[in-house]
């Protein structure tokens, strides 16, 4: 039973983060390189194996409101402007999910510097120490040069550290950090191409029991960071997901079922991610190379979700939404005998969102002439006929969940936006 499901947090928000890192080879292994270096200095200053946890998502999400692949690049830089634009996103939108409310705080403030304890505090909120750990943890990865020698670089890096101790860092932190940078294994593991089974080992992290209703709201939490990158696609998942649920239900999916695909159409866009929101914001014609990056999003999602154990009929469901019946679809040119049914109803719910849903740029299609697509695509073997003809006879109700999902995001995406945006 999928409530029974008992699914590892580290494993799903690695799926996360390695998504996120694709998109581009300098941002490889960043987060998690400074989840390690913030729970090696934890452990060095004797913190709970609770807070060690909270360090370690906290790490492998910290750059997670920095949208666009300028904002992420920038971050790599050891001193920047506007360093905690980026922080309040990935807090504001963190927070959605109540199991990460005490992640999304230490990502709040993890761009504070200690300014000789004025730091404690920070827009008349206490600072947790954590914050101040992640500081120095991102600090001293963007410091290291995938090019050199790694153990050449212990001197400068430990230098730049210790020379902004008491400005930029708290100095108990900075003195734990130099008693471990002492130990050429730290080093060697940052410059290791296996940081991810290395941080999995060095920390016991808890296996949730996911309920349906948890996973739910994870899978929501996804749809979010997916879709809140860019006002183009700042309702998409939403509208596919209940597309997709609607469209199942009248399928006579089971309950069961009929929640598994709310899942996978809330995903079905994770590798997207990989995708700068530069080429998702333009609203000119893209470029073949653009073009290029945007199609491999499908089979990102599918390499990003094979790694959580239990999700292979939700993967399946979710990556397959560009396959065609036809075998001409992409990335794996599946026929149509090879596409599951919730395959198939993923792929019109993806179409149909896509045409009837609003964007900056243009309105949606109207009933008739959104359905004349789906036609045509049913009619060349795009698009599965009998789900075609299942939605033309329920074109009112699916509709209509479609736009209520998609009103509710519109309003949360409107409360981020207001929130983090400077007065």
């Amino acid at each position: 039973m999928l409530k029974e499901m008992r699914v590892p947090v580290f494993d799903l928000i690695s799926c996360l983060s390695n998504a996120m890192d694709m998109v581009d080879p300098v941002l490889v292994d960043h987060h998690k390189k400074v989840a390690y270096i913030a729970l090696r200095v934890a452990k060095e200053l004797g913190l709970s194996a609770e807070q060690e946890q909270d360090l370690v998502l906290a790490g492998i999400l910290h750059d997670i409101g920095a949208l666009s692949l300028t904002d992420k690049l920038q971050a790599l830089q050891f001193e920047f402007e506007n360093p905690h634009q980026h922080a309040k996103m990935g807090y504001m939108v963190l927070k959605m999910y109540e199991p990460f409310s005490k992640v999304a705080t230490i990502i709040r403030f993890h761009h504070v510097p200690w300014h000789d304890g004025e730091g404690a505090e920070f827009e008349g909120q206490k600072v947790p120490l954590s914050s101040h750990i992640l500081h120095l943890a991102d600090r001293v990865a963007v410091s290291i040069q995938k090019q050199q020698e790694i153990l050449a670089q212990v001197s400068p890096v430990c230098g730049k550290i210790e020379q902004n101790a008491g400005e930029m860092f708290m100095p108990e932190i900075v003195n734990a950090f130099k008693a471990l940078a002492q130990k050429e294994y730290l080093w060697c593991d940052l410059a290791s191409n296996s940081i991810s089974p290395i941080l999995t080992q060095s920390i016991i992290m808890p296996t949730i029991e996911q309920d349906i209703h948890a996973l739910l709201s994870l899978a929501k939490l996804f749809a979010h960071i997916i879709d809140f990158r860019s006002r183009f696609t700042a309702t998409h998942s939403s509208g596919v997901s209940a597309t997709a649920t609607t469209l199942a239900e009248f399928a006579r999916f089971t309950e069961r079922e009929c929640k598994m695909m709310t899942v996978a159409g809330y995903v079905h866009d994770l590798g997207k991610l990989a995708v700068p929101a530069e080429i998702l914001e333009k609203p000119a014609k893209l470029t073949e190379n653009e073009f290029n990056i945007i199609r491999r999003h499908p089979y990102l999602t599918y390499r990003a979700l094979e790694t959580i154990n239990g999700f292979d009929t939700i993967n399946t469901w979710a990556s397959f939404h560009h396959e065609r019946i036809n075998g001409s679809g992409y990335p794996f040119h599946h026929k149509g005998e090879d596409m599951p049914l919730g395959s198939r109803i993923m792929a019109v719910a993806d179409v149909f969102t896509a045409i009837t849903e609003d964007r900056p740029y243009r309105k949606g299609m109207t009933e008739d002439s959104a359905m004349h697509v789906l036609q045509q695509m049913a009619d060349n073997s795009f698009l599965d006929s009998d789900l075609v003809s299942l939605l033309r006879m329920h074109f009112d109700d699916i509709n209509l969940s479609r736009k209520v999902a998609q009103a509710a995001s519109v309003e949360e995406y409107e409360q981020l936006i207001k929130s983090t945006t400077p007065h």
